[in-house]
Parts: C-alpha cells; sequence; structure tokens
C-alpha cells in the first residue's frame, strides 16, 4: 500500500511545500493538492515538482466547470513534465455552490461531461492525431455554423512525456461511482468507513467493473483520515480534530437534497444524525452540528491510536481495495510529522 497526504496550507504554502520534500525521504509515495476556491493548483503542484525528486503529484480535485477539456489535458501534460512523469490528474465536479456561486457556470451534467473529459484528456495525452471531438457537451472543432467558422482539428504542440497519465475521479453517488470504475485510473471517495465500503459502493463498483477497458489496470483507491499514533486518551482525542470538518462536509456542503456527503453518511445507517447535523449547521448551529457527529463515525474515518489499532485500521483498509493510504499527520509531544509518516510507511508495508 502506496502512502498519501494532502497538502497542508496551515503554516503556509512554502512551508507545506517543504514539509513535502522531507516527507518524501521518509517514503511518502504521494501528495495531493486541492483547489477549491483558494489558489490555483497548478502552480503550487509545479512548485512542489521543482523541490522534489521523486514523490508523484496529484491534484485533488481539478473542477471540471473550470477549465475547457483540452486545457485539463494540457495542464496535466505540463505539470507531468515538470515532474518528470509523477503526476496524477484528479478530476471532480466540485459541488453547485463553489461552480455556480464562485465559476458562474451552470452545475449541469456532472457524469456526462466527467467522461468527456477523460476521453478528450486521453486522445491530447496519446498525440495520434489532430484532435476531433464531438460529444453531447464539448466540440472540437465547432461544428459548422458555430463561432467564426474558422476553426480546425489541431494536435498538441509539444509532446508529453507519458502517452496515459492517471486520471482520478472524486465520487460518492453510485452513478458517478460506476462510471469511475468503469473509465477512471483511480477513484477518490471521501468518509470512507472500510468496514461498510462493500454495502454502500459494492454493486457500483461491480457494476462498472464489468464494462471497465481491459487495457486498464485495475481501479486505484485512495482514501484514509486523520493519523496520530500513541497511547492513552490524548491519542483517542485527536479524533475531535477531524469533528469540524466532518460536520462541515455532512452539514455545510450544498443544500437539503443535493449534499453528496450527507448522503454517504446516510447510507451508512446515520440517517438521523445525518439530518440533525445538516439542519443544526445550515441553521448557523456550526458547534452544535459538530457535538452531532458520532463518535463511532470518527473512529472509523481516522487513524487514531496505537500502532497496533493504527495497523488495523490500515488492514481494513487493504481488505477494502484501498491502494493509497491518505493520512493527515498530527505529531503529539515530542513528535514529528515526518516521523508519522515514516511510520504508517512501516506499518503498510
Amino acid at each position: 500500500m502506496k502512502i498519501s497526504t494532502f497538502l497542508s496550507y496551515a503554516g503556509g504554502f512554502r512551508r507545506a511545500a517543504a514539509d513535502v520534500a522531507e516527507f518524501e525521504a521518509a517514503g511518502l509515495d504521494l501528495v495531493w493538492v486541492a483547489e477549491a476556491y483558494g489558489i490555483d493548483a497548478p502552480s503550487l503542484m509545479g512548485y512542489i515538482a521543482a523541490l522534489t525528486e521523486r514523490v508523484e503529484i496529484g491534484s485533488a480535485i481539478l473542477p471540471i466547470y473550470s477549465r475547457t477539456p483540452t486545457l485539463i489535458a494540457m495542464t496535466a501534460a505540463g505539470i507531468d513534465m515538470l515532474s518528470d512523469g509523477r503526476f496524477h490528474l484528479g478530476l471532480g465536479s466540485s459541488g453547485p455552490q463553489v461552480i455556480e456561486g464562485w465559476h458562474g457556470v451552470p452545475f449541469t451534467a456532472p457524469l456526462a461531461r466527467t467522461r468527456e473529459i477523460i476521453d478528450v484528456c486521453r486522445q491530447v495525452w496519446a498525440r495520434q492525431g489532430p484532435l476531433v471531438h464531438h460529444g453531447p457537451h464539448y466540440d472540437m472543432p465547432l461544428p459548422e455554423g458555430v463561432g467564426t467558422g474558422l476553426g480546425k482539428p489541431l494536435k498538441i504542440i509539444g509532446h508529453p512525456v507519458r502517452s496515459s497519465i492517471p486520471v482520478w475521479i472524486a465520487a460518492l453517488g453510485e452513478k458517478n461511482v460506476a462510471m469511475t470504475a468503469e473509465v477512471a485510473d483511480g477513484w477518490i471517495p471521501m468518509l470512507f468507513v472500510p468496514e461498510r465500503s462493500k454495502d454502500v459502493w459494492g454493486s457500483s463498483l461491480a457494476a462498472g467493473t464489468s464494462r471497465r477497458d481491459p487495457s486498464l489496470d485495475p481501479l486505484m483507491i485512495t482514501t484514509g483520515g486523520l493519523l496520530g499514533i500513541g497511547e492513552g486518551d490524548e491519542v483517542i482525542e485527536l479524533r475531535d480534530l477531524a469533528r469540524p470538518m466532518v460536520a462541515l462536509y455532512v452539514g455545510g456542503m450544498g443544500a437539503k437534497g443535493k449534499n453528496f456527503y450527507n448522503d454517504v453518511v446516510r447510507r451508512y445507517g446515520y440517517e438521523r444524525e445525518a439530518e440533525e447535523i445538516q439542519d443544526l449547521y445550515l441553521g448557523g448551529n456550526r458547534r452544535e452540528a459538530e457535538a452531532m457527529v458520532p463518535d463511532d463515525l470518527l473512529a472509523s474515518v481516522t487513524l487514531c491510536g496505537p500502532e497496533s489499532y493504527v495497523a488495523e485500521r490500515i488492514s481494513a483498509m487493504g481488505e477494502a481495495g484501498v491502494t493509497h493510504l491518505q493520512v493527515n499527520p498530527v505529531p503529539l509531544g515530542d513528535q514529528r510529522a515526518v516521523d508519522l509518516i515514516a511510520t504508517v510507511k512501516r506499518l503498510a508495508g
């Protein structure tokens, strides 16, 4: 199992990027860089590429609505070139609040758009001829009668380092997960409980896998959570650091009936808690919403406890098909984050 982490912005970006270089020496395999509505991810990933030599660099995620399909392909090829073939393209739809509120783009047909974008990217990277794509949402070049009529099929000028770059999809809904298992190289779920994953996503993964192109490798999965290693109540209490994040996603990401994270928690069996968390959060009662997050859910989506317990959680992740364990290291006492990375690398084998 490979070890990955999300880039932390807590101490500033330059400090976080320097941490990645240290983590690389300790055995970190992959660092994910988020975008949301903050600093653009490609700039940060290019900076990390210059500071590192081995660690792979992934976008988690680039929203599919904020760039054209060909720009996404060009960006991926560019970062892959800067990193000597270490890039992973993580894509996702984000949500209506960000896409319509920040980017001013209608949040429509996320599954169909994602499928088209992946097809376009793979055509661009393969460089087997000028790009021609006519789908329900994207036309390259534009058809007759649209625009100036001067568009023509083009081929990326540069030669990508790799003709195929790993594509990951952040997906939670049943149809989106099925599509991910069919067409993507990797899957990025969130709030992943390994013991319940088959109940929640098993049928979707099986449906998508049955349609998967045999030329694709088996689907990779990256997920995990807060990492704390130690004895006693102090390390167990670290789980509470994840409470605001879980409440935010379950309660505040989207409106009633339009929150993917809330739906997942309901499918885990926390229907009442999910509804109450959302009502409290959307009503402005954030602290009360955080208090409603079930303790056993927090324990399931974090890796906090003695080494033996963390090893058990890693084993459960592996049995659920996780190939890249995500960790957010939180040191205790005189521990260092880099030491936690080294420890979890050893525990994961």
